[in-house]
């Protein structure tokens, strides 16, 4: 009886991995949540050198959701390699390093790093990022652009490659086959989807930066079906992000083809969402008689 999974041949404690961007760098919620109980952690998007992000008001409340344009502040990877790291090694369970930049170069600079980093078991690769050299396109929305910077982190690290691909594209199967084709191990969808609050009494955007991305409970349809398209559409493990808040809600995206599942805003309005997931899973398992959560890995009934 085992809630263990596997992604790409990296071997799972259960199949419920932090999300970036909503548990910072791990640390942070240590006294709130027994990270060695996580399948996993996805830290906080790093880059080549810090970043302040976007301008306050960033965070907006939506219904069912949660609107943010924080714009990937951090610390930068060197910071991040000295100060958090270390700490981080010190806990029991698969830890992801969250990339990105502007340049395909720069998302290879960090992939080199992480390669020689202990205590880092795979790179998260955000596509979602402008590429500044072709006019601000996101990289995840054109396949060329994601297999070129996917093919640049495969040539520049031996360790577990995940694609997190945006949701904001015609076809999400095509961006995923390219990444696949490129060496990824493995892709995680989705990324937030783009969107906007306005101030009635004001006219105005509420966020500073007028859009946002799009979390939470309203984006979880639109997730699991992007997730069983692209589970049709390649090889390689995908793990399901979008909405996730209950042990339910992650039964659902391993049925769809999900291999393993990322929690994010769940995490802000409870700190220990992720722990009663674990736990639901547990009993949802004892409850189907099966001895291993991924024995319901693509098994939708269409």
């Amino acid at each position: 009886m085992t809630l263990e999974v596997d992604i790409g041949g990296l071997k799972l404690k259960n199949p419920v991995i932090a999300a970036s961007g909503t548990f910072g760098y791990g640390l942070d919620y240590k006294d709130a949540v027994d990270l060695d109980k996580l399948g996993g952690i996805v830290v906080k998007g790093l880059s080549l050198y810090p970043s302040t992000g976007n301008p306050e008001p960033r965070v907006v409340e939506t219904p069912c959701g949660l609107l943010n344009a924080v714009g990937l502040e951090n610390i930068g990877i060197n910071r991040f390699v000295s100060d958090k790291l270390p700490l981080l090694k010190e806990v029991d369970t698969n830890i992801f390093m969250n990339i990105y930049g502007g340049r395909a170069e720069e998302y290879a600079g960090l992939a080199s790093i992480a390669d020689g980093l202990d205590g880092i078991c795979g790179i998260e690769v955000n596509i979602s990022c402008p590429n500044v050299e072709k006019g601000g396109a996101a990289f995840g929305t054109d396949p060329e652009q994601a297999y070129q910077v996917v093919r640049k982190v495969r040539q520049a690290t031996g360790k577990h490659v995940m694609v997190k691909l945006s949701p904001n594209v015609t076809d999400i199967a095509k961006i995923a086959v390219s990444a696949e084709k490129a060496g990824a191990d493995s892709v995680s969808l989705i990324n937030t989807l783009t969107g906007l609050a306005v101030d009635a009494d004001t006219g105005r955007p509420v966020l500073a930066n007028v859009t946002g991305g799009l979390s939470g409970p309203a984006v979880k349809p639109v997730a699991l079906r992007m997730v069983y398209e692209t589970a049709q559409a390649v090889s390689i493990p995908v793990i399901g992000v979008g909405g996730i808040m209950t042990a339910r809600d992650a039964a659902e995206f391993m049925i769809a083809g999900a291999s393993a599942v990322q929690v994010g805003t769940a995490t802000l309005t409870d700190p220990g969402s992720m722990i009663r997931i674990i736990q639901g899973l547990e009993k949802f398992k004892r409850k189907k008689r099966i001895s291993r959560i991924s024995d319901i890995r693509g098994s939708l009934k269409v």
